[in-house]
Formats: C-alpha cells, structure tokens, sequence
C-alpha cells in the first residue's frame, strides 16, 4: 500500500489505474481505524479493481466544544491496518491541501432540510462539514464507489441526496453497523468509556430493538420515543433524542406508517457521545 499526501501524487496513480481500465472504490475516514471501518475497505474491495482510504479529521465538522483537538490522530497504525485489508491506497493530506484558502475563506456546502433535524438540530454546521470535505475528497479522487457505514445513519443519507443533487458520478453504497458481541457500534470514540460506562453503553442497540418492537405491536411513535428517552435517562444516559423516522428523507412519520422506518439515538454516557440506529425492514 502507499500512502499519499497531496493531490497531485494522488491523481496521478489513480490516473495510471484508469489507464487499465480498472475501477476505483473510496472509503472516506478521519482515522483511528478499527473493524468497522476495516470492514468498509472490504465491501470496497469486493466491488472494484482498486481501493482508496483516507485519513483526515477535517476541523469543519467539529462543533466550538467539541473533541476536535482531542480526536485520536494514529496514522502509523492506521497504515498497518489499511495494508492488511487490502486499501492500495492511503491518502492523508494535511488542511492545507484540503483548505487551500483557510477555512474561513473555502466554499462551504449546505443540504438543505435533511440537515436540519437530529444530529443537525444538536450539532450546528456539522453536516455542512461533512458535506463540503467529503464533496472535496469525491473530486480528488474521483471514484467509481464510495462506502459508508450506517452507524452514521444521517450523515450517509445527506451525502446520498448530495451526490443526486450535484450529480456527482459515485455510486454511495451503505454498509452494516460494525458492533461488538454486546450489539455496542464500534466507534472510535468507545475508548473514551470508562469500564462501567462501557457495561451500560449496549443498552442504546437494546432500547432500539425495543423501540422497534413496540412500533411493531401498533404503538404510536411519539410515545415510544417518549419511553425510550425515559429508559435511557433512568440507566444514567444524557439522550439528546431518540426517534422514530422515515428512512428515505428523516421526516416524521404519519400515525399509522409501520415500515421504511428507522429508530435513531444520540445519548452521552459521562464525557462521552453514542450514536445508534435500527431500520425495522
């Protein structure tokens, strides 16, 4: 696997690939890899000739008191876990190379309505972040398929109505939530649980197999976000919310809509922030 910093060096092996005739997969990370994302580089793997990863904690997706600074930076070990998965590729630029003109001063994209909900409502600019570096990444390395991981429920569904609208020329495919034997996501930020937090954390899956079930038995959704936050914050969980949405756009579901639905939860568990999802198809 090599490893590359700036733009130039990067379109010029992906370049070479093209000139083969070989197809290119993406996976977009900010680093600190684990399984899940390890298992994104092989649904990558399985659908084209070559694959390419990068690593960069884009600073515009991080709210004013947020862990920007502390985010876990671990490129070297990250290098060695994308060359045993099969990654041909990494690419890891610096802010520079991202941000040319300064943050202050980059073109900055905004997904309308889908943002405004959820982890937009809590997080402020986050998804605008999100949208503009990985719009950026897409135009570098131009590929044929970019996977996600559906732990990120919401950030997958704006960069789907990002790439129609823009009629960018990736195919985005979501992949299954990567979680331990307890049904906890893997995420990067579990390593800042305590051992007694981490024994409460799988009880956010758990509350969303519940909030699947009771919709199931004909529950009205509101009360069964209403439960779930009631559970939630009785186990010692701070939710920011938990609910019932439609899979295709996050809107509020009608009274009697049982199927396209997912449940979602952003709880605190002490100093640290848990996502979760379920789709009940």
């Amino acid at each position: 696997m090599q490893t590359v910093q700036d733009a130039a060096a990067l379109r010029a092996l992906i370049r070479g690939w093209r000139a083969q005739g070989q197809t290119v997969g993406f996976v977009p990370t900010m680093g600190n890899l684990h399984a899940g994302h390890y298992s994104l580089i092989k649904v990558a793997r399985a659908r084209a000739d070559r694959v390419v990863a990068s690593v960069f904690v884009n600073p515009t997706q991080f709210g004013p008191n947020e862990d920007f600074e502390r985010y876990p930076r671990t490129l070297t070990q990250d290098q060695v876990g994308l060359a045993e998965n099969g990654c041909d590729l990494l690419f890891a630029p610096e802010v520079a190379t991202m941000y040319p003109f300064g943050m202050g001063q980059s073109v900055s994209l905004h997904v309308p309505g889908i943002t405004d909900t959820l982890e937009g409502a809590h997080r402020p600019g986050h998804f605008d972040g999100v949208a503009t570096v990985v719009c950026k990444l897409f135009n570098l390395v131009q590929p044929d398929i970019a996977v996600f991981g559906q732990k990120d429920f919401q950030q997958l569904k704006v960069i789907e109505r990002m790439v129609k609208d823009l009629s960018l020329p990736v195919k985005v495919m979501g992949s299954a939530t990567s979680r331990a034997d307890d049904g906890l996501a893997l995420s990067s930020r579990n390593q800042y649980l305590s051992a007694e937090e981490r024994l409460l954390a799988p009880h956010i899956h758990a509350t969303l197999g519940q909030m699947r079930d009771l919709m199931a038995k004909g529950h009205a959704w509101r009360v069964v976000e209403q439960a779930a936050t009631a559970k939630l914050t009785k186990l010692g969980f701070e939710p920011d919310y938990t609910a019932i949405r439609r899979v295709e756009d996050l809107s509020e579901p009608a009274d009697d809509e049982k199927t396209g639905l997912v449940a979602l939860i952003a709880a605190r568990l002490g100093k640290t922030r848990l996502i979760d999802n379920l789709s009940f198809d």
